[in-house]
């Protein structure tokens, strides 16, 4: 099964960019859809982006335009941008397997999860 690391979380100003990258070990990536999560305290964890190998992407409406999803052969990445404080929140990577009417933004279509990453804007 694959393992997920998340890195490049930290502290931003707003209006700044972050970039954050999750690589992933014990299998390829190319088997899974592959999503950014976030989560605050007391609210349910939320679908930000998710990608495929074939390079399709779906991404939630709050970061259209901001937030853009990648993949590279071992790695996912996040790269925000225009940040705003109600991006604040601990990003998750996440795996899954893609089957009829998987839903990128849905936390129950994904498998594997890393640690998270905590994002602030201030």
């Amino acid at each position: 099964q694959v393992q997920l690391v998340e890195s490049g979380g930290g502290s931003v100003q707003v209006g700044g960019s972050l970039r954050l990258s999750c690589v992933a070990s014990g299998d390829t990536i190319g088997r899974y859809c592959m999503g950014w999560f976030r989560q605050i305290p007391d609210k349910e964890r939320e679908g930000v982006a998710g990608t495929e190998s074939d390079g399709s992407t779906s991404y939630a409406d709050s970061v259209k335009g901001r937030f853009t999803v990648s993949s590279g052969s071992a790695a996912v990445y996040l790269q925000m941008n225009d940040l705003r404080p109600d991006d604040t929140a601990i990003y998750y990577c996440a795996a899954g397997f893609l089957y009829p009417g998987f839903n990128y933004l849905e936390t129950d279509d994904y498998r594997f999860w890393g640690q998270g990453t905590q994002v602030t804007v201030s």
